[in-house]
């Protein structure tokens, strides 16, 4: 139900419809479509898988709370952070299976599983999921990403035992009924359709397609027309139970909560369900493997009448676990990052071309895109494009100033701890620590890895990344020849 990421410091992923999670920002980037994919790593069973959970204490932090993980023997694991001073508790189910592990002939599928798991249970009607919580005053939603999909609720501390309860039976044991399959199927043309009217989403996707082309990377995570009207139940349900399984999954929680109670009451509410499986290894981060294909720049164009341009220039730029994530947020944060960013005060505040100018990296586990959006009157295109690569030839060629080392490396300090002051945030924290990175930095230690950036660090890094060519997408009143004179060098 929502959309999601960004840069390294962002805990939530952008998508295309709905309430964004906590902790998200404007930023596109590694996106998500919400509520309403092949395997992330090792997960074989065998001699090696626990033949009982096995607990462990990960951190004791002073912003927060204990951090506790456990592996159950079916290899799906579950990760706490207890904050006593908190009311509330968000739990969240996180898979490790997204658009990405998608064939071509089943692209949105993951997304219109997402939506199908909250229309009920072999326990449960659709309409009893959503009232049970909310006749406590909590909330439900999901989203879907190019490398996970989310399932998550918030709740009144008291209320956890049923949000356990509601969200493992409805992961675990959802009935796909065919009737629901076609009801859903209708609500997704729909919402396909919705955002085909939102250009300023849909720039995003093109600029995504001018990269990665008819790689998984590049398809929309929501499927087309023609891919979700002829998917049949069978095809879904297959997916489900191949992909839905338990060391694919993590389970996080974070507020006033007791660890060994919410693992008890886990595997209570999975117990005699399909992820009640035998002994098995829990999975891995997504392998880095060969760095994804991307093709050389170009420019793509979708003409629409619209009274605003819409436009994304960038390039392709680090995966998710290269050491460099730390400077590239940094310089991110220079460049357009706010409303004391070059690109802003340049575009905006100076000439007053554009309402909305910034800039975003997005990271994956075999690759990653720096890009800058900007939208403006289709007149001033050509002007507002021109400032933009002015803007990051000059930090190319002669880097940042020490004032805006500082600046941008306080923004990504200030940005990640006024996040953390939810459990929402919290929750996200835990659950991509272990299911992206397979480690979970401390505050401390993540804001002494921006404090160790250095001028140097960042400029090498603009160097290398903004003098790249760059690719183009537009989405506005034009077509494919306006753009000839202005191609990447």
């Amino acid at each position: 139900m929502s959309r999601a990421n960004r840069s390294p410091f962002s805990l939530e992923e952008r998508g295309t419809a709905g309430p964004v999670p906590a902790g998200a920002h404007r930023g596109p980037g590694q996106q998500g479509t919400s509520h309403r994919a092949r395997g992330t790593g090792s997960s074989g069973a065998g001699a090696d898988a626990p033949a009982r959970a096995v607990t462990r204490t990960l951190t004791t932090d002073p912003l927060g709370g204990t951090v506790r993980r456990t592996v159950l023997p079916s290899g799906l694991r579950v990760l706490t952070e207890a904050i006593p001073a908190m009311r509330s508790v968000s739990f969240g189910i996180w898979v490790g299976i997204g658009s990405r592990d998608e064939t071509g002939s089943l692209s949105g599928v993951s997304h219109f599983l997402e939506h199908l798991l909250f229309k009920g249970t072999r326990k449960r009607s659709a309409l009893e999921i959503s009232a049970q919580i909310e006749a406590v005053g909590g909330e439900t939603n999901a989203f879907t990403t190019k490398e996970y999909t989310c399932y998550y609720a918030r709740v009144l501390d008291a209320d956890l035992p049923l949000a356990i309860d509601v969200m493992c039976d409805l992961v675990a044991d959802s009935v796909l009924d065919p009737a629901d399959v076609e009801t859903e199927r209708g609500v997704i043309l729909e919402e396909i359709a919705m955002h085909d009217d939102e250009p300023g989403d849909e720039v995003h996707d093109l600029f995504a397609q001018a990269i990665y082309g008819d790689h998984p990377l590049g398809r929309l995570i929501s499927g087309t027309e023609e891919t979700i009207t002829p998917m049949t139940r069978r095809q879904i349900q297959g997916f489900y139970r191949r992909r839905y399984t338990p060391p694919t999954i993590v389970i996080a929680a974070a507020g006033n909560l007791d660890h060994t109670t919410v693992v008890k009451q886990v595997r209570q509410a999975l117990r005699g369900t399909p992820l009640d499986t035998e002994p098995a290894q829990p999975g891995t981060p997504r392998p880095a493997g060969t760095p994804v294909r991307t093709l050389p720049a170009r420019t793509l164009v979708e003409r629409k009448d619209t009274e605003q341009a819409h436009v994304v220039l960038g390039c392709p730029a680090i995966d998710r676990l290269d050491e460099r994530r730390f400077a590239l947020g940094v310089l991110n944060n220079v460049l357009g990052g706010g409303m004391s960013s070059r690109l802003f005060q340049e575009i905006r505040e100076q000439r007053g071309l554009a309402y909305s100018v910034y800039s975003y990296a997005s990271q994956y586990a075999d690759s990653g895109v720096f890009a800058v959006y900007a939208g403006c009157a289709p007149g001033k295109v050509d002007e507002v494009l021109e400032l933009v690569r002015a803007g990051l030839a000059e930090v190319a060629a002669h880097g940042i100033t020490e004032t805006e080392l500082a600046r941008g490396k306080g923004m990504a300090k200030g940005s990640y701890v006024l996040g953390l002051e939810d459990t929402g945030s919290r929750m996200s924290r835990l659950a991509k620590g272990e299911l992206l990175y397979g480690d979970l930095l401390s505050v401390d230690e993540l804001l002494a890895r921006v404090d160790a950036v250095t001028a140097e660090e960042v400029n090498t890094l603009a160097a290398e990344l903004l003098a790249r060519p760059m690719s183009l997408a537009v989405v506005g009143p034009f077509g494919e020849g306006d753009f000839a004179d202005v191609e990447p060098a």
